[in-house]
């Protein structure tokens, strides 16, 4: 297993690194492009972490959990049901989750994401986990009432700050039983596992890909399990992948 981060350098400059102890060893370019180590390290404590991806896209799947398909009284997909979130809607841990005047109903989604390895199109099932290059924590922000209002999902899920992802990338583990849990203000509001999906990530992959073109770094947000509720302004949301890291946000009003 191999954890990277992305990091604020200043002066509006970004850096990918290598977590290595307490320590982050910063990379020429991309870890998904292979790039090699520069010979600058700088302490964990204290470096501002980013989100650890750059996608050209993030491509959600809804409905991919029996028990979240219900509790919104929704019969479940006999495909994967796919949407975007524009890049956009990217925050980093510790950035706040904004509450658009539009909606009256705010809800966290908490999810794994799978970031894409390798340029893959129309890949088999069996070949699709060689694309992928790692894992983090997504937040898949929905506003829900404008999610039932407008039919399709494309405001409801892309409003600016409305996908926390991060803090961190994690490479070599096991996606097939991990826990995802929800804390809001310190209470579990969902607590699921990915063994509980509908569709698997190698299933997804091959589906999306034989829609369209997944590139290096591109991001893949894989459903939530059940117990999807409202957050409000003042709250700090937590989201937890086993293996992968905790992301927190707080909650505060736009503007």
């Amino acid at each position: 297993m191999t954890t990277f981060a992305r990091i604020d350098r200043g002066e509006g400059r970004a850096a990918f690194a290598r977590l290595d102890g307490d320590k982050l060893r910063l990379l020429a370019g991309a870890p998904w492009e292979r790039a090699s180590e520069t010979g600058e390290e700088v302490p964990l404590a204290g470096a501002r972490l980013l989100a650890p991806v750059t996608p050209t896209k993030i491509v959600c799947v809804g409905r991919n959990y029996r028990a979240h398909a219900a509790e919104l009284g929704n019969d479940v997909p006999a495909e994967p049901l796919l949407f975007f979130k524009p890049p956009s809607s990217i925050v980093a841990v510790g950035d706040g989750i904004e509450l658009p005047e539009e909606s009256s109903r705010i809800d966290h989604e908490a999810e794994l994401g799978v970031v894409i390895g390798a340029r893959c199109r129309r890949v088999s099932e069996e070949r699709a986990l060689d694309f992928v290059f790692g894992y983090t924590c997504v937040d898949d922000v929905t506003a829900r009432d404008l999610q039932k209002k407008d039919g399709q999902w494309t405001r409801a899920k892309g409003f600016d700050t409305f996908c926390p992802t991060g803090p961190l990338l994690v490479t070599g583990i096991d996606p097939s039983a991990l826990a995802v849990r929800c804390r809001v203000n310190g209470e579990i509001r969902q607590d699921g596992n990915t063994r509980d999906m509908i569709f698997s990530i190698a299933r997804l992959i091959a589906y999306i890909s034989g829609v369209m073109t997944l590139e290096p770094g591109d991001l893949i947000a894989t459903g939530t399990p059940h117990g999807v509720g409202p957050i409000a302004a003042g709250d700090v949301v937590e989201v937890e992948v086993e293996g992968v890291g905790t992301l927190r946000n707080p909650v505060r009003a736009r503007g």
